[in-house]
């Protein structure tokens, strides 16, 4: 389950990425570019990834007996809020006809992408850390 958590994170992840690199490419969204196909793919993978990503961490949290498990259910509502609030963005993007870098840009700025992207940095590690049998490290 903590490989499938971290793939969902990839995948958030360089999505975001992609984003950034698009925003700056200043289209309008009409140009019917290979880079808005790309875009398209890319959102509609983090939207896949972004459902039932809570779920999945406390499945998590049950299955290998995390503690304090008061504290990681708490983090893991933090983290089903944030996660539908970035879900609904991403979702109103995608719904769009064209998709122009302004529009992007404006995502990759919402305060609800952000919150996301932080809370799975930070739940990653923890998780990577617990995978190996160490603690979460800082490089």
């Amino acid at each position: 389950m903590i490989a499938d958590f971290q793939r969902r994170c990839d995948a958030i992840e360089e999505s975001y990425e992609f984003m950034l690199a698009y925003a700056a490419q200043g289209l309008t969204g009409k140009e019917g570019s290979a880079s808005g196909g790309q875009l398209r793919e890319h959102l509609t993978r983090a939207d896949e990834a972004l459902s039932g990503l809570a779920e999945l961490l406390r499945a998590i949290i049950d299955s290998d007996a995390l503690e304090p498990a008061q504290t990681y259910h708490a983090f893991h509502g933090v983290l089903e809020r944030d996660a539908r609030d970035a879900r609904a963005a991403v979702q109103l993007v995608l719904a769009q006809p064209a998709i122009s870098s302004q529009v992007v840009d404006n995502l990759n700025a919402s305060i609800h992408l952000r919150a996301l992207l932080t809370d799975l940095f930070l739940i990653d590690e923890i998780l990577k850390g617990r995978a190996t049998g160490g603690p979460a490290t800082v490089p």
